[in-house]
């Protein structure tokens, strides 16, 4: 017999339904030589400190370094206190059961990092030593189900991935609980104040920012502004100075040669300057990408999007959602123009989803060696039928950035004028010659927004125009805004790096902090912990959030550079990287900001 086990219900029910198994039992389904059993997520978790003889929060223990890690069954609150679950104990004893009788085990978990830990802490904790072979499939439709099965893995080949996701959640264990009990026991043990490895930099990140904008003192500053008429069509241009001094810009305002001061051609065109533009479509999704554009354009959460995708993904209508990756290989890219096809008929999409067919696909998102473990989100071409609002929300931005990844670039031109009227001016314009792959959506260009002028009339170097109007304006400074989920995430793929580019800012990703997959988890638990609040989209941090800063900000465990670091190091496991010396690494870590928090920790105590 053959024993699949997937990492919840649902999906074995579906693996099962593939098969044409249907005998239905407690905790499994069987049929044509097939048990399909299942997890429920995270069975097993690293054992708490007690495990190890580490009772009480007591500074005689820290920092509590455990020679080897033990894995503890689920835990549940009830009556009598802190229990294992007995749901799991039931479920475990089950596929013990199953795993005893079986010829052949098929690791059917998520295919990602935390679906291969949720299997393999069963695998240890029950003492198999069955061999196994891995189910690695990026979609969950019938065919790519089926397709798996005929491919399966060795389960050694994911031996590198399993060492990393234990190093992930060992680290996790050993920052997050010495931390933790350090500045809590420090503080006075008022109350538990906790600090994860990434969790702490992630904070640190927002309150940061809030604290810049609340100690932020706008400059006042002042321009000078003047409309030119060019054949009946104005345009504005403003001085290419900004003047502290109101004097300096009223002397300026002063020289400008307007048709008031009795000069019908008083601006001067110095130089007109103009260049094409290549603007590139953007690259496909990846998690945390889709993550920010729901955010943006429908206030979802990040964890809310994520799942969304994973109903999105157990229905068979997109593929994996937890990827890192933005690209996909030739073998996916020759099933896109089917996957276009398909949206021909869509209300919105489907006169951009006909022209792609009758054009050269662009193959910016085309890259074999970027994609890691999956390649980026797609559509697999089901028929979503009827799907509630949110649902349908998150489809579509799937199926529109597939659109938008393959079309045409946007072509642009970019006009700079420069006058002279008393002083030198300058106005800017871009028009859009051919929109190419915004023409998916139609949205307004960004690059177009912080323009004075629509669209510029054609003017030429030596001609004098007319000046209308002028004007002094006064403008203040403005400081950045607050973080929202969208730009959180943003700046935690690059450990808070202010990088544009998307392109440079996918090559750090190894270096950002946390995963895709883990970010939302680590935003929800910062609220949980009411560090943080949501305020409309904003992240903004409580006085509990503040006073755990005030005393980390400066500490090694608040710093995103220094944990985006160890995520790299995590990945670099991942590739074949030694393990021992990572543990050896993250203990020495441990020990140093366990003596800092010890210290730092007494200066909270009146705080919070």
């Amino acid at each position: 017999m053959k024993v699949v086990i997937a990492e919840k219900p649902s999906v074995a029910r579906e693996l099962a339904k593939v098969f044409g198994a249907t005998g239905k039992k407690d905790g499994y389904i069987e049929g044509k030589n097939y048990s399909f059993t299942w997890a429920f997520g995270h069975l097993l978790q690293l054992a708490p400190p007690q495990e190890y003889g580490y009772y009480g929060w007591r500074v005689q223990n820290l920092p509590m370094l455990p020679e080897r890690f033990k894995l503890s069954i689920r835990k549940v609150k009830t009556k009598d206190g802190i229990v294992d679950d007995p749901s799991v104990k039931k479920q475990l004893d089950i596929i013990n059961k199953l795993f005893e009788e079986a010829d052949e085990i098929i690791v059917a978990t998520d295919a990602g990092r935390e679906g291969e830990l949720i299997f393999r802490y069963i695998y240890h904790y029950l003492k198999c030593k069955k061999p196994f072979k891995r189910l690695w499939i990026s979609s969950q439709t019938d065919a790519a189900i089926k397709d798996g099965f005929r491919n399966l893995k060795p389960g050694t080949e994911y031996d590198t991935l399993f060492s990393s996701a234990h190093c992930r959640s060992v680290s996790d264990w050993l920052v997050g609980m010495n931390a933790t009990q350090a500045l809590s026991i420090s503080a006075g043990n008022k109350s538990v104040l906790s600090l994860g490895r990434v969790q702490t930099p992630t904070l640190a990140m927002i309150c940061s920012r809030y604290l810049e904008i609340k100690n932020f003192v706008p400059q006042t500053y002042f321009q000078v502004a003047i409309m030119l008429n060019k054949d009946g069509q104005t345009f504005k241009a403003v001085s290419i100075q900004n003047f502290k001094d109101k004097e300096q810009a009223k002397e300026v305002f002063d020289k400008v040669l307007d048709v008031s001061s009795g000069h019908p051609a008083g601006g001067h065109i110095l130089n007109v300057e103009a260049k094409s533009k290549k603007e590139p479509p953007p690259l496909l999704h990846d998690l945390s990408s889709i993550q920010q554009e729901a955010n943006k354009k429908k206030g979802y959460t990040a964890d809310q999007t994520l799942g969304l995708l994973q109903n999105l993904y157990e229905s068979k209508l997109v593929t994996y959602p937890r990827t890192g990756s933005r690209y996909i290989g030739d073998d996916i890219f020759a099933t896109i123009p089917s996957l276009i096809e398909k949206q021909t008929n869509h209300p919105d999409f489907g006169k951009q989803a006909q022209f792609l067919l009758t054009t050269t696909l662009n193959k910016r998102s085309v890259n074999a060696k970027k994609v890691t473990d999956h390649h980026a989100i797609l559509p697999t071409g089901e028929n979503p039928g009827y799907l509630r609002e949110d649902l349908k929300a998150v489809y579509e931005m799937v199926v529109g950035r597939m659109l938008e990844a393959f079309h045409k670039e946007c072509l642009k031109d970019l006009t700079k004028i420069t006058v002279e009227s008393g002083s030198k001016f300058t106005a800017s314009g871009t028009v859009i010659k051919s929109a190419g792959w915004r023409s998916v959506y139609n949205e307004p260009d960004d690059e177009k927004k912080d323009e004075e002028n629509a669209s510029l009339p054609k003017v030429v170097a030596g001609e004098n125009l007319p000046i209308e109007n002028k004007a002094l304006v006064e403008k203040q400074t403005k400081p950045k805004s607050l973080y929202t989920e969208a730009t959180l995430l943003k700046a935690l793929e690059t450990a808070g790096k202010e990088i544009e580019d998307e392109e440079l800012r996918y090559a750090m990703k190894d270096s950002g902090l946390g995963t895709p997959a883990t970010r939302a988890s680590i935003i929800e638990t910062l609220i949980t912990r009411e560090y943080v609040v949501r305020e409309k989209k904003n992240l903004v941090p409580t006085q509990k959030g503040l006073a755990v800063y005030d005393v980390v900000k400066e500490k090694k465990i608040a710093q995103a550079e220094l944990t985006g670091q160890w995520e790299k190091r995590l990945e670099e496991i991942r590739s074949g990287a030694s393990v021992e010396e990572f543990k050896e690494e993250i203990k020495a870590y441990t020990r140093s900001i366990t003596a800092e928090l010890l210290q730092a920790g007494k200066t909270l105590a009146a705080a919070v």
